[in-house]
């Protein structure tokens, strides 16, 4: 009775311990995650030392965006998975060892299945304790065949995973252009809009103090207000889109926010991506480099292993085994031996579950191929579009440029006039801020057209790099990679 009474508490015990509540995280918890979450973001990043230039701005970003962190480990953990799968398709090989014990003899005895009378005295063939010990191979030759097709579906799901960081690879680089150009407009004509702000707002006092001391008609002395007003807006407006490329600019590059960096801003010249205009030849240079294409191809060949899988599994399993066994019973004449053996197994719902199955990797390919096609209609778009993109830019550009040429000779023109009286103050601020709004719109359309160039390569599926890079190289040498894939030659591959 005691017994039964110091069961049933160690038992409450055990319930009573596996009880389990939720816990929240504590306020001094998710401090301590918060903290160590930012002092991470920006651990082990090479520091800016100097003017930064576009192609060390996409080395950074490459290096430590933290979008294309998180692709790179998604690579990499389907790599992992693939020598993972290598491994099931070995026969396991397991080792055992164990002790029983007992609190009594272990004896038999036997009786006479006729007359009923015992035939021996109680005798026994065991100890009370002992020891065993075996090695076991097993192999199952259908596992083995799955494992085979599960290994190669792991290989093309790591590819898929290698493609669509190059994707993320494309985004950013295309990203950090537009936004380097636009960061560098803000830097270059950062002190001539403070200079003309500050000016607008000297002109802008000085006419409302004129309106107020009657010295000029009240219409002329609003309308000169107004247009004041609106100089001073598009200025704000102008600074407040710059400003924001910069600090885009610095979370591509995975830079802290507030930190002070300079571009190293290079001379505008025409963008030339040294191509031959051949429409064929882009297409089918897209239609084989593009990573969601390349995609689409690895998900019908995983999606046709499938199909293969489906008809292994209606195989009869055949497993082999051998061990090598010990045992320390003394009662044994053989305390080690090898054994061996086979034996076969047939899951016959698997034989009607397969038209099912069967139907359903139809289906997916008929699915998976409709996307290809649609896929491919997007891909040819996207390169007629990038290609019809940078041309116009191109002649957006040379007109801005243009442009921006006339207009900085009016205003040399407008400064000689006003420093002999023969324009108004009026006239010399209205063309300050034409000139400042050209020389915007000249940025813009050159970081444009960087832009325009970028979705070029992007459409076609380029690497933004040449050669083998790993995000191990230090920035100046990654670099110098992407300056010399940028500065060459695309060549069109022929259409067969």
């Amino acid at each position: 009775m005691a017994g039964k009474k110091l069961t049933a508490v160690v038992l409450a015990g055990a319930l009573a311990g596996c009880a389990v509540s939720p816990q929240a995280i504590t306020p001094e918890e998710m401090t301590s995650f918060a903290e160590a979450r930012l002092s991470a973001l920006t651990a082990d990043q090479e520091p800016i030392t100097g003017p930064l230039s576009l192609y060390e701005a996409m080395a950074r970003a490459l290096k430590y965006n933290l979008d294309f962190r998180v692709e790179r480990m998604k690579q990499a953990l389907a790599l992992g998975d693939v020598e993972l799968k290598s491994w099931e398709m070995l026969p396991s090989v397991v080792a055992k060892a164990g002790y029983s014990g007992r609190s009594n003899e272990p004896g038999g005895r036997s009786e006479s299945l006729v007359t009923g009378i015992q035939s021996l005295e109680p005798s026994k063939s065991s100890e009370k304790e002992n020891l065993t010990a075996n090695l076991a191979f097993s192999w199952d030759i259908l596992d083995f065949g799955l494992s085979y097709v599960r290994a190669k579906q792991a290989a093309d799901k790591a590819l898929i995973a290698q493609e669509r960081t190059r994707k993320v690879v494309n985004r950013i680089i295309e990203d950090v252009r537009g936004a380097f150009w636009r960061a560098a407009s803000a830097q270059r004509l950062g002190a001539a809009m403070r200079k003309l702000r500050h000016r607008v707002r000297k002109a802008l006092a000085s006419a409302r103090g004129q309106a107020r001391s009657g010295h000029t008609e009240p219409l002329a002395a609003l309308t000169y207000e107004r247009e004041l007003v609106s100089i001073k807006r598009q200025l704000s407006e102008l600074e407040r889109d710059l400003r924001a490329a910069k600090t885009r600019l610095a979370l591509l590059m995975n830079v802290a926010p507030g930190t002070k960096f300079r571009l190293a801003v290079p001379r505008r010249r025409p963008a030339d991506l040294n191509l031959r205009w051949d429409s064929g030849r882009m297409v089918m240079m897209a239609l084989r480099n593009r990573p969601e294409l390349r995609e689409a191809a690895y998900q019908q060949r995983i999606n046709a292993q499938e199909a293969d899988a489906a008809l292994l599994e209606l195989l009869p399993g055949i497993s082999l085994n051998a061990g090598v066994n010990w045992d320390s019973n003394q009662y044994l004449y053989n305390n080690d031996w090898v054994s061996w053996g086979a034996k076969a197994a047939w899951n016959v719902m698997r034989v009607f579950r397969y038209p099912v199955r069967q139907r359903q990797i139809r289906a997916k390919g008929e699915l998976l191929e409709a996307q290809a096609q649609a896929l491919a209609m997007a891909v040819l778009a996207q390169v007629h579009i990038a290609r019809v993109r940078y041309l116009y830019q191109r002649r957006v550009f040379a007109s801005a440029a243009e442009y921006y040429d006339v207009q900085r000779r009016i205003l040399r023109q407008v400064q000689a006039a006003t420093a002999s009286d023969a324009a108004s103050e009026q006239s010399l601020i209205r063309e300050q801020m034409n000139t400042v709004l050209a020389a915007v719109k000249y940025d813009i359309a050159y970081a444009d057209l960087q832009n325009a160039m970028a979705q070029v390569y992007a459409s076609l599926g380029l690497d933004p790099y040449e050669g083998p890079v790993s995000t191990d190289m230090g920035v100046k040498q990654l670099a110098a990679a992407l300056r010399r894939a940028w500065e060459r030659p695309v060549k069109l591959a022929k259409v067969k």
